[in-house]
């Protein structure tokens, strides 16, 4: 039966929505291909038209929902522009911790990329540097490049170990899975005032007259 491109792309989008969320709600491991498929209302047949295997299904999935959006969308996004502040709140959030379905890709999955393929940890490492490379266009003090790059570093792998303790005694714990995220993002925003402090003192006094 003749498909269309247009709908080729409609069914392809479909099958890594489909996966994107599956993975991060269940795990890469915890799900099969059949599954996905059915998710997507698709065939398990049509499924490998798209995707030779599972682990090329996973890579591209794993991407997907931070993939750079369509023109029009991204242009939105410039307009209002997130602060290193405003990312803290988003990262080490209940709302973050409950949503694994629809939350950040990375701390859903992070404890079985080493276990993947590496299509999938490809995948995995070109999302965190594009998440650092953000976080570090929103620190807006002024501090030396290199400090912004290990600050920004220091913050994503800091969310993603406090999301995967968070999440592993939020139901026997809550209190303590509370705890965690509180006081890891305190301990990053006390890492970036210091350092913004520092740079302050490191730069030269001005002469006056």
């Amino acid at each position: 039966m003749f498909v269309s491109k247009e709908m080729t792309e409609i069914n392809r989008g479909s099958l890594l929505r489909a996966a994107s969320y599956l993975f991060r709600e269940r795990g890469i491991d915890g799900v099969g291909v059949a599954e996905i498929a059915k998710e997507a209302g698709l065939t398990h047949g049509a499924l490998y038209k798209h995707f030779p295997s599972k682990e090329a299904l996973a890579a591209e999935a794993f991407y997907h929902p931070v993939a750079p959006k369509d023109a029009e969308k991204d242009g939105a996004a410039e307009d209002r522009e997130i602060s290193f502040e405003q990312y803290l709140d988003a990262m080490f959030s209940i709302e973050h911790r409950d949503n694994l379905g629809n939350g950040c890709p990375m701390t859903a999955s992070a404890s079985e990329i080493a276990r993947q393929g590496p299509a999938v940890a490809a995948s995995f490492a070109r999302a965190f540097k594009e998440k650092v490379i953000s976080l570090e266009a929103s620190i807006k003090e002024k501090m030396p490049a290199s400090e912004k790059r290990r600050l920004a570093v220091s913050a994503l792998a800091a969310q993603i170990g406090a999301m995967a303790v968070a999440r592993a005694v939020a139901k026997v714990d809550a209190s303590l899975s509370k705890e965690v995220l509180r006081t890891v993002r305190k301990s990053v925003k006390s890492a970036r005032a210091i350092k913004g402090n520092k740079a302050k003192r490191s730069q030269p006094a001005r002469l006056t007259r």
